[in-house]
């Protein structure tokens, strides 16, 4: 499995598969927005919390369908379908090189985009937290999306459609406990349900995964 991840990583890297394009499009979303909307700072404060989370998630959104597809196309996936190494395994590891390369990163630079935004400095805790907790579950739910439409020709867009509703509640916790933290308020309800909904798609969307692609590749 680790040999797979490092696999998964090299080919990210070197294909330009999420690294540099999620981080870029996450600074343009935190650049436009303030020359969209004007740059009074209460306003800016008012609408960081949704726009960061909004921007990690179509970042996160970006690198979805080359998760599977290069392995199909050279055919990989056959191999890895037949290795000792359950399918599940496979949807795993797949899906943590997928959050490294994108989740990991947006966690890590989203307090210095937050700057651009005005959010308040009371919100940067949180907004770390909540990425922390969400983003794996975007990898995760990302790869079921994927594993649904493996081996389709331009499958971005039904990819995008099929996920974009799955990522709503993460999106929804996700902001609202930004923003209760940024505004002082008690934000462990908000957290504790986005952990939930990680926990839960970790659990159970690996053989989902698996099941998904076991189908596509007969």
């Amino acid at each position: 499995m680790i040999a797979l991840i490092l696999r998964d990583l090299r080919l990210a890297v070197r294909s330009g598969g999420g690294f540099g394009l999620g981080l870029a499009f996450f600074l343009l979303v935190a650049v436009l927005v303030p020359l969209g909307v004007g740059p009074e700072p209460a306003t800016l404060a008012k609408i960081a919390p949704g726009i960061l989370w909004v921007g990690a998630l179509l970042s996160c959104l970006l690198s979805l369908d080359r998760i599977f597809a290069l392995d199909f196309e050279d055919g990989s996936l056959d191999l890895l379908a037949t290795a000792p190494m359950p399918l599940e395994g496979v949807v795993a590891a797949k899906t943590l090189a997928h959050w490294l390369v994108t989740g990991l990163p947006l966690t890590l630079v989203a307090p210095v985009l937050a700057v651009l935004l005005n959010l308040p400095a009371q919100g940067y805790l949180w907004l770390v937290a909540s990425l922390a907790l969400g983003t794996p579950a975007l990898s995760m739910i990302g790869v079921f999306g994927a594993s649904l439409t493996v081996g389709l020709k331009r499958g971005g867009l039904l990819l995008s459609l099929l996920v974009l509703p799955l990522y709503v509640p993460t999106l929804i916790f996700g902001a609202e406990a930004v923003r209760r933290g940024a505004m002082g308020m008690a934000a462990g309800t908000p957290l504790l349900l986005m952990a939930g909904i990680t926990a839960g798609s970790l659990a159970l969307l690996p053989f989902a995964a698996a099941a998904a692609i076991r189908v596509n590749l007969r």
